[in-house]
């Protein structure tokens, strides 16, 4: 019997932040614990990351944004993803975010946000403890 494929994360930088340094922490960290991590580099459109997610056929998305533009940039991903019908793809949200934004973000879809000094391992758990089972049907 095989053993599930590894969980698939596309960690990207929305906007016109320029600062990568966490992204890329996160990102090594998930790929140290077995996950399969597709780093989509600095200043990426909406349109650009949820394509790469589908394209890459991914089960988790992870957005570092310290820039504030989440309360655009969020809602765009969430209605992308709900127009390509790939609403199930975990969406999770590292970053600077006020905690008046919270409950708009989750309203976004957003499953949940990491602050600055969460610890690596809390983000590796609810990942794995949240990612929707893939369906026999893919490969």
């Amino acid at each position: 019997m095989s053993h599930p494929a590894p969980i698939r994360v596309l960690v990207a930088k929305p906007g016109l932040d320029g600062h990568d340094r966490g992204a890329k922490i996160i990102a090594r960290a998930l790929r140290d614990a077995g996950m399969e991590v597709i780093y989509t580099g600095l200043r990426q459109t909406p349109e650009m990351i949820v394509s790469a997610a589908i394209q890459e056929d991914v089960d988790c998305i992870g957005l570092s944004i310290l820039s504030g533009a989440h309360n655009a940039i969020i809602p765009r991903i969430h209605d992308l993803l709900k127009a390509q019908h790939a609403e199930d793809i975990l969406l999770i949200l590292g970053g600077t975010i006020p905690d008046q934004d919270a409950a708009s973000m989750k309203e976004s879809g957003v499953a949940a946000i990491f602050g600055p000094g969460t610890p690596l391992q809390t983000t590796i758990d609810f990942i794995r403890n949240n990612v929707k089972p893939r369906s026999l049907l893919t490969s």
